[in-house]
């Protein structure tokens, strides 16, 4: 490996390994001389911190606890340039390092580089994708990730990126390159519908900070739908559907990451637990307690997932602007997710015995897994939910009042998460805090 003198030539360098990688691969591919593929590899990154220093106790991230040399091998540095460049400055700024670039061991399997065409029937020289190569041993601290000769830059492996990307794009309809950096995540077309209206006036509108929205092509049926509002800088806005139920919402959330989003929102909605709410109130989740059990293998299910503040207050700001004196409807509280639609249907007893000793203000399907998600991954996270259906009160959610409800509430509820994602893209750095880095297993890297 070459050391290099700076972040930028090292990021330019990845940038450049990788583009060769692919030329080799395409032209091996298309030639049909298989053995070229043998010089098809992923670029690496190395930094070798000498000596150890304190830095400034403020630092969210650029910082290390002993010494030692820490790499990562990368897929599409192009796609993630501006990241690693930042993330090395503030390396770089706080001990003195050297910072070596070269080719890694490991070979770049076809399937993920773009424009090499069908795989070949019989050629041992080109590899495959293997599951072997994809897990999440460092975001989730395992010991021998962290124990090696060298120590982790970066959070994910090169095929658990190139596979999450592919994933992306297969559930949502859309190359991943307009991906924005503030997500929202809604399960209902009728939000789909007001972000894109919103969309496209601010398009129409003079001196907008948007400069496209991207949509999924064509009449196909994506499971996820994404709908990108672009800026040059990437800070604009994304809104998937994600459909319901916390299996979705740990899927997407798992692919996401790699991209190190700024932060993700839930706009969803809600049954309401107190017999004073009415239908429309909104809930802006403070603390989560996860009955959905998705994430139980990663995050024990009585660790906590504390609120974000900053995005807490950006939420509530947008809530009292949107709504006027009518944003008293809005109340902070825990948010219950449950993997079952028709936990209501218990019978009274079971749900006394199930509801007992909890705080739940709200019941829904998906936004402790954002959180638990967003809390393991390091991407901060919220949920502001409209209330649909008081269960307990006898309110269930029948169609002709849902829909009346929705149709009044839409609007505003879309409008507050776009909002408070616009304020906090002008400052991002309210978002870079130490709040959800950990005692061990903790990354230079944000």
């Amino acid at each position: 490996m070459d050391v290099v003198g700076s972040a930028h030539v090292a990021v330019d360098t990845l940038i450049e390994l990788y583009e060769v990688s692919c030329e080799r691969a395409r032209d091996a591919m298309s030639s049909g001389d298989y053995a070229r593929y043998e010089d098809v590899y992923y670029p690496k990154l190395s930094v070798t911190i000498d000596d150890w220093v304190p830095v400034d106790r403020s630092e969210p991230f650029g910082y290390v606890d002993e010494s030692g040399v820490y790499s990562a091998e990368l897929s599409r540095p192009d796609l993630m340039a501006p990241y690693l460049r930042a993330q090395l400055e503030a390396l770089t700024g706080n001990y003195e390092c050297v910072i070596r670039v070269g080719y890694s061991d490991t070979r770049i399997p076809p399937e993920y580089i773009r424009g090499t065409g069908t795989r070949p029937a019989n050629a041992p020289s080109v590899p495959r994708p293997t599951l072997d190569e994809v897990h999440d041993a460092i975001i989730d601290g395992h010991w021998d990730a962290f124990h090696g000769n060298e120590k982790p830059l970066f959070h994910f492996g090169p095929q658990r990126f190139d596979l999450a990307l592919a994933r992306l794009e297969h559930y949502t309809g859309i190359q991943v390159e307009s991906l924005q950096k503030y997500i929202l995540f809604t399960n209902y077309d009728m939000h789909v519908t007001e972000f894109v209206k919103f969309g496209e006036s601010e398009l129409a509108r003079e001196g907008s900070r948007y400069t496209r929205l991207v949509t999924p092509e064509g009449n196909a049926k994506y499971q996820m739908p994404r709908y990108d509002l672009v800026t040059e800088d990437g800070d604009g806005i994304t809104m998937i559907n994600i459909g319901v139920g916390p299996s979705n919402a740990k899927t997407i959330t798992d692919s996401l990451a790699v991209l190190r989003p700024e932060a993700w929102i839930m706009i969803g909605h809600c049954a309401g637990m107190d017999a004073r709410m009415r239908i429309g109130d909104l809930i802006l989740g403070n603390a989560y307690e996860r009955k959905d059990s998705v994430l139980d293998e990663h995050i024990r299910p009585d660790s906590p997932i504390p609120a974000v503040p900053e995005i807490q207050r950006t939420l509530e700001k947008a809530v009292s602007k949107i709504y006027g004196q009518d944003s008293a409807l809005m109340r902070t509280g825990t948010v219950l997710s449950t993997g079952d639609r028709n936990w209501e249907w218990k019978t009274p007893q079971d749900l006394w015995e199930w509801l007992r000793g909890s705080t739940a203000a709200a019941v829904d399907m998906e936004s402790c897994t954002i959180a638990a998600n967003g809390y393991r991954y390091r991407v901060p996270y919220g949920a502001l939910l409209a209330v649909s259906d008081l269960p307990l009160h006898a309110v269930p959610k029948l169609p002709a009042a849902a829909q009346a409800f929705y149709s009044n509430s839409k609007e505003a509820h879309v409008m507050c998460a776009v909002r408070a994602m616009e304020k906090l893209a002008k400052n991002p750095q309210r978002l870079r805090t130490r709040k959800l880095r950990r005692t061990i297993g903790e990354l230079p890297f944000r």
